[in-house]
């Protein structure tokens, strides 16, 4: 089982695990909020049968890597990141980053530059900032929606995390008698159980980087080829706060909206998904 060390704590190493499969033109795929590599099941196979390398790894805190204490701040994430290209000797890289993801994307390429990137995928991502401030009215949190998430996950984290699975995969992000989640039963419990053995400390502090981290500096410094993928019934990013705009901050990104997709289309729209990102990786 391959894993690489991007640092230490107390006399302990942390340690990224990450998959490497396939061969060809590097893809590096940056996971989500609160899962880890696993969630990309419906993504992995067709990338390596269209011909590429394909690396999933787990961010810190979740999936199989270790769970510091610290560390779960945008900077860090994307020292690790650039650990893993250096480690691995990864060059004409594709990354690929959902939801929370694409933040390392965007301030990887910020702080280490494009000599190793070919091209970039933000995925239903949180740039360019979501925190709504006087500066950003058009950001989707809130300081009650960011103590909706500290409450939930220091309270019963559990049964927050089995409500956010049900957001995750519903149109419009609320389910209700008109609107419910677009995957089985199995598959949000599949999505649940990865995230209850995740860090509760990196959980927690993972909703603080994504919601409050701005991006719009960095997004200034990308100059690859981009695409934005996003559900445009997304409930939990909404497109119009961070899609859309993170397309307009990008000289000449592509954009592909999924219609009727909610969060969650990794899962719901696996299919149109991948034929979307497959196309523009061939471009």
């Amino acid at each position: 089982m391959p894993f690489i060390t991007v640092g230490a704590e107390n006399g302990h190493d942390i340690d990224l695990h990450y998959d490497d499969l396939g061969s060809g033109d590097p893809v590096v795929l940056v996971h989500g909020w609160p899962l880890s590599g696993r969630s990309w099941e419906g993504q992995v196979p067709a990338l390596v049968e269209a011909g590429h390398r394909v690396i999933a790894y787990d961010r810190r805190g979740f999936g199989q890597s270790s769970q510091p204490w610290g560390g779960y701040d945008y900077d860090t994430f994307a020292a690790d990141l650039d650990k893993l290209i250096t480690e691995l000797d990864l060059t004409n890289v594709t990354l690929i980053g959902f939801s929370m993801g694409g933040g390392e994307l965007a301030r990887y390429v910020s702080t280490y530059g494009t000599s190793k990137i070919g091209k970039l995928v933000f995925a239903s991502a949180v740039p360019p900032y979501l925190w709504k401030s006087d500066d950003n009215p058009d950001g989707a949190v809130d300081q009650d929606l960011a103590d909706w998430f500290s409450n939930g996950i220091t309270g019963d984290r559990p049964a927050f995390l089995h409500q956010f699975v049900d957001m995750f995969y519903t149109p419009g992000g609320e389910p209700g008698l008109l609107k419910k989640p677009l995957v089985s039963d199995d598959q949000r419990a599949y999505d649940l159980a990865i995230a209850e053995l995740a860090s509760p400390k990196g959980t927690l502090d993972c909703t603080v980087a994504f919601a409050t981290t701005d991006f719009r500096d960095d997004l200034t410094k990308v100059d690859v080829p981009t695409l934005v993928i996003h559900g445009d019934s997304d409930g939990i990013v909404p497109f119009e706060a961070s899609g859309k705009r993170t397309a307009e901050a990008i000289p000449n990104a592509q954009i592909h909206v999924i219609e009727g997709g909610p969060h969650g289309v990794l899962a719901s729209h696996t299919d149109e998904w991948n034929e979307a990102v497959l196309r523009f990786l061939a471009s």
